[in-house]
């Protein structure tokens, strides 16, 4: 049986739903804002605490990324990001899910060839795209800053 092009078309438009972008949009930035906002929050705190500024930097990322490891071990941001879209991505929580939700996944297969060999299956080629351009960006403005 063949099936062209328009008829094919016509069959994916009518099984998927349109999706209400505008409403994905509004959402995404209330959640990836109120997250952002939660750091601030957790800096200001952290200063307000006592820290000094270097201890402010560390201790504010770090607790995003435990709180949003936690959250995705007990299934719950999973359950967020279905509602809030691309406003879960914002780097440091999108980041840290995207190391623990592999490694979750494969425990079953044990801790070495599991969780710790597919730990970084989605975070990894980032982490290696990121460290190599870097790499690249330096050695250029280094080449011509010689000259």
């Amino acid at each position: 049986m063949s099936i062209s092009n328009s008829d094919y078309s016509k069959m994916t438009d009518k099984a998927s739903p349109n999706s209400p972008v505008v409403q994905n949009c509004i959402r995404a930035f209330l959640f990836g804002g109120g997250i952002c906002l939660f750091a601030q929050v957790l800096n200001t705190l952290y200063e307000k605490i006592g820290l000094n500024a270097d201890e402010v930097k560390l201790a504010t990322p770090s607790t995003v990324i435990i709180i949003t490891a936690i959250l995705t071990g007990i299934g719950v941001f999973d359950k967020i990001a279905r509602y809030a879209g691309a406003g879960t991505i914002v780097p440091i929580t999108g980041f840290a899910n995207s190391v623990v939700s592999p490694a979750l996944e494969f425990r079953h297969e044990g801790y070495i060839l599991g969780t710790a060999a597919q730990m970084f299956s989605i975070a990894g080629p980032v982490i290696v795209y990121g460290t190599a351009s870097s790499f690249l960006y330096g050695l250029i403005i280094y080449i011509f800053k010689l000259y």
